[in-house]
């Protein structure tokens, strides 16, 4: 018997139709539980129980889903936020990566993909549709980075928090590199001492900022 532990999981959606169908998909996914569907933010943060990876709309009827990841941090510390929605304009992604979202999957993402990104995210990575990672690679070199010259950082700690800025899991990365899960995890952790942060969010955000990487 299998001791890998139920991914817990909330949705977050004011369009019903899309919020029922990714519920039933959830829902009757093996090693998936469905904690709850909501259609506002503020419905959620009254009644919604601890989940381990909350979906989440932008456009939501009272506040939206990136003014809302401030508050579902808060209050469920050790959820991680990944955004599902239809923007894909450098705007919305930036502002939610920003904001402290571990990820951000468009709606047209493919059911199976999504699943997959829900594990990603568990696993420690930082999942994105194709799209949305090509306009993070690409977003910030619009801007003179701001130097950081207290943060040094080794080759391989930059080369891990590259590959989190691409959406791997630590997974992914072990195996890229040719190097054991824990070791990517040492590396994280070092990461994120080095950069004053607690989330692979805010470390991919502070070092796309600074030109760390």
């Amino acid at each position: 018997m299998s001791s890998k532990k139920t991914i817990r999981v909330a949705v977050i959606e004011d369009n019903e139709a899309f919020r029922e169908g990714v519920g039933y998909m959830i829902e009757f996914t093996e090693g998936f539980e469905l904690v709850g569907k909501y259609e506002s933010l503020e419905l959620a943060l009254a009644v919604m129980p601890e989940p381990d990876v909350i979906l989440m709309d932008i456009h939501l009827p009272g506040k939206s889903g990136i003014e809302g990841i401030a508050e579902m941090n808060a209050k469920y510390p050790k959820a991680q936020i990944v955004m599902m929605t239809v923007f894909d304009d450098e705007a919305h992604i930036s502002d939610a990566i920003i904001a402290g979202a571990s990820g951000y999957i468009l709606k047209r993402t493919p059911p199976a993909r999504l699943i997959q990104a829900i594990q990603d995210v568990v696993e420690g990575g930082m999942p994105m549709s194709p799209a949305v990672a090509k306009k993070v690679s690409t977003l910030y070199a619009k801007y003179a980075p701001e130097p950081m010259p207290e943060v040094e950082l080794t080759p391989r700690e930059k080369q891990v928090l590259a590959m989190l800025a691409d959406g791997m899991n630590f997974t992914m990365i072990a195996e890229k590199l040719f190097i054991s899960f824990d070791t990517v995890r040492n590396h994280s952790r070092k990461i994120y001492d080095k950069l004053h942060v607690h989330s692979k969010s805010e470390a991919v955000s502070k070092a796309l900022k600074h030109g760390l990487i």
